[in-house]
């Protein structure tokens, strides 16, 4: 009866999807299936009888044996009853990614680990796929929002372009007239006066590309500590180019705020559909105006957008942050669904007011002041992700 059992539970063991490890209270390897030798490399008979932590990368395994031996002293548990994704250790020594959960049985010959293992590596490819089609997208829009802008840009920058020009032009007139004269002392300071301009103008014109350029350079995304106020400023300039000189720009900035890890490039192209989109709200109104502010509460920074236009209407509402629903001429829909994307993305929200009855929208961007990867248990700390 016993070798029908064994039998049963061999034939179990074997076709079962996920890997199965059991080892006992020494750490060694007892029970290795066939989803595990397809997941590592190995033949069970080269494991059995080793030590687990052979499956683990190096800078764990080391302490491996040492968090068995704590536990057994002191039951306190990390990983068991828990499950938690992990870095196994294949063969050929490359780590992939796997989600393990651990139980334990009491035996006769004490007390042994089951471990359910399941190979993440496909997942975790489709996500970094997705990831990156994701990016794509979000640039896209930033090229798109900047194809609607052409032409106020190019008569942007025509502008210092063609001041440096004339300034340059003067110049030389200045030292031509001075060397018919002989007054060459008083045409190098006019000089010198009429250069300081044309570096100016050149300043500015390198600027306005400079912001054109970060925001359509095709790049990975990129998290770093930033000041929220100076990227929103610098997102409100460059979104102001060719605008309605009539509209007011209100810029009521919070001093003093904690610097974000945030993706900048990714925050601007939010700020810039959003001033951008007020815009259009206050278009031939008289008296339009539009509040950029910044705050924080106890958990985000928050980066407001507020119009003096009529609100949205309660049946465009409930499609606004649809992808490819736009109530524009020109555009592609995208701005405010990869708005809210780069927000969530980032542990944040973007949500509206909208207003209505003698009030403008309001829109708000939400950004914790503090990484969702710092928000850690004491259990999570790095090095202990392992098969405790």
């Amino acid at each position: 009866m016993g070798s029908v059992s064994d039998a049963r539970w061999a034939s179990i063991l074997n076709t079962a999807v996920d890997g199965i490890i059991v080892i006992d209270e020494q750490a060694r390897i007892m029970i290795f299936n066939r989803a595990c030798e397809r997941m590592f490399g190995f033949a069970a008979e080269e494991v059995v009888g080793r030590n687990v932590a052979m499956l683990m990368p190096p800078e764990h395994a080391a302490d491996h044996d040492a968090y068995v031996e704590g536990y057994m002293r002191t039951g306190h548990r990390r990983i068991i009853g828990i499950g938690r994704e992990v870095r196994a250790r294949h063969r050929d020594g490359t780590l992939f990614p796997i989600d393990l959960s651990v139980g334990e049985a009491p035996t006769p010959d004490g007390r042994q680990f089951v471990g359910i293992l399941r190979d993440l590596t496909s997942r975790k490819d489709a996500e970094r796929r997705l990831n990156e089609l994701q990016a794509d997208l979000i640039r896209l829009a930033r090229v798109s929002a900047l194809d609607e802008m052409g032409s106020a840009l190019a008569h942007e920058l025509n502008q210092p372009l063609t001041a440096i020009m004339l300034y340059l032009q003067a110049v030389g007139r200045e030292f031509a007239r001075a060397k018919e004269m002989g007054h060459t002392a008083e045409a190098d300071a006019r000089a010198d006066a009429i250069l300081e301009k044309a570096r100016r103008e050149a300043h500015r014109a390198g600027s306005i590309i400079q912001r054109i350029r970060s925001l359509v350079e095709k790049r990975a995304p990129e998290r770093k500590e930033v000041e929220l106020n100076t990227i929103v400023d610098d997102a409100v300039d460059l979104t102001i180019i060719g605008q309605d000189r009539n509209v007011t720009i209100v810029r009521d900035y919070q001093a003093g705020l904690p610097t974000l890890r945030i993706d900048p490039v990714q925050i601007q192209q939010v700020v810039v559909n959003l001033v951008r989109n007020a815009y259009e709200a206050v278009k031939g109104r008289r008296g339009g105006r539009i509040v950029v502010s910044t705050s924080q509460d106890d958990r985000h920074a928050l980066v407001a957008i507020e119009d003096s236009g009529p609100g949205i209407p309660r049946e465009v509402l409930t499609d606004l942050f649809q992808a490819f629903k736009t109530g524009k001429r020109s555009g592609m829909g995208l701005g405010l669904a990869i708005s809210r994307t780069i927000a969530q993305n980032h542990g944040g929200d973007l949500s509206v007011d909208p207003g209505g009855e003698g009030r403008g929208a309001r829109f708000v961007v939400r950004l914790p002041l503090r990484p969702q990867d710092e928000e850690r248990t004491e259990d999570d700390e790095p090095g202990e992700t392992r098969a405790d």
